[in-house]
């Protein structure tokens, strides 16, 4: 995965919004797999779509597009108003029978080709298809009936792209605690998107049947996760000019351009306490360590905001607003957003709705 910011921006060059449209659902489609780098705050959705928007193509073209952006800031959207309550079922009471992960996830051997694979290559890469998380997410909550939060939990464990308010709220949506409908995917859907052919699955159903299937033998052998992240060590060099300003990075904001031309000290702030309610893997830990080497002079601090502060002393801090920097002190910035549509929506098309209007 690429960590060099030239590079990273090299790859909005790559984009096909209008192919996007055609074949975002199929494994081999034209997706950005910018999602990393959106997430750890290096880019924003509002630079890719200003990019898209340069491109000239006709709106329609690269609506769908540019829809998906958005989907991206409407979870946000609900993480800021929400805050830790998207951590429970948001609108309804999930129907689960377990709080558990099905062991089959887990060790990619739920017996769909397709599911599996992606799996095993989840591991290696720390991505995965959007579609594939789809899948993923109706099997477990829809088909096994495990409550949606370990499971995400343990996908957001993985991921690059790591970003909790996306995954809980996507999680949610596929079981219909936040939606009013449950997803569900058969094998004709899986086969089609997947390029596989297999028949005799206990996806190998018409859409009727799901209503009345029983958890599969697959699926009955459960797990808990006890997840840890592995926080790196803080050098000895770390030094603070109480006479300079503070920029406060973190897991979520790594953006290289951030206050650029002024002289400050510039720590990447990884909080014990974050990290325990929401761990991560060692890949996803070195990986956003490297992309935090784009920020020239950055620091790292691995400890809580109320220790950094005594050694900042009067240094003014700076930060970009995000749900988990609620214990920060000092003055907030916002985030680039695509659209200056803000609050809580209860779908995304009506926030949507709200958006298009800036597109005209």
């Amino acid at each position: 995965m690429l960590t060099e910011y030239s590079l990273i921006l090299k790859k909005l060059e790559l984009l096909k919004p209008a192919e996007y449209t055609k074949n975002r659902n199929y494994i081999d489609g034209d997706v950005s797999k910018l999602s990393p780098y959106i997430s750890r705050g290096i880019i924003s959705t509002k630079q890719v779509f200003d990019y898209v928007i340069s491109l000239d193509y006709p709106f329609y073209k690269i609506e769908k597009f540019v829809q998906e952006l958005a989907w991206r800031d409407y979870w946000q959207q609900i993480w800021i108003n929400k805050g830790t309550n998207i951590n429970y079922d948001l609108k309804n009471k999930q129907e689960c029978k377990n709080y558990l992960i099905p062991k089959a996830i887990v060790d990619g051997t739920t017996s769909i080709k397709a599911v599996d694979d992606s799996i095993v290559e989840f591991y290696e890469s720390g991505y995965i298809h959007n579609h594939l998380r789809m899948y993923i997410a109706s099997i477990c909550c829809n088909v096994g009936m495990s409550h949606w939060k370990l499971p995400a939990q343990w996908m957001y464990y993985h991921l690059l792209d790591a970003d909790w308010g996306s995954n809980a709220l996507s999680w949610q949506w596929v079981c219909g605690s936040n939606s009013n409908k449950l997803y569900y995917s058969n094998q004709n859907n899986i086969n089609k998107y997947c390029y596989t052919n297999q028949k005799n699955t206990f996806l190998d159903i018409e859409y009727y049947q799901f209503k009345d299937l029983k958890i599969p033998n697959e699926l009955l052998e459960l797990r808990d996760l006890k997840l840890s992240t592995p926080l790196p060590k803080m050098t000895k060099k770390f030094k603070i000019n109480s006479n300079k300003p503070t920029l406060l990075y973190n897991f979520y904001n790594l953006d290289p351009k951030w206050k650029v031309n002024i002289d400050a000290n510039r720590i990447l702030l990884l909080e014990p306490s974050v990290f325990e309610n929401y761990p991560i893997s060692k890949k996803s830990m070195e990986f956003m360590l490297e992309l935090s080497k784009n920020i020239n002079g950055i620091q790292l601090y691995v400890g809580e905001f109320k220790e950094l502060k005594k050694i900042t002393k009067e240094s003014d801090i700076f930060y970009k607003e995000h749900p988990l920097n609620q214990c920060y002190e000092g003055t907030e910035e916002n985030r680039d957003w695509i659209f200056p549509v803000q609050g809580y929506f209860s779908s995304f098309f009506k926030y949507w709705k709200k958006c298009k209007k800036y597109t005209n």
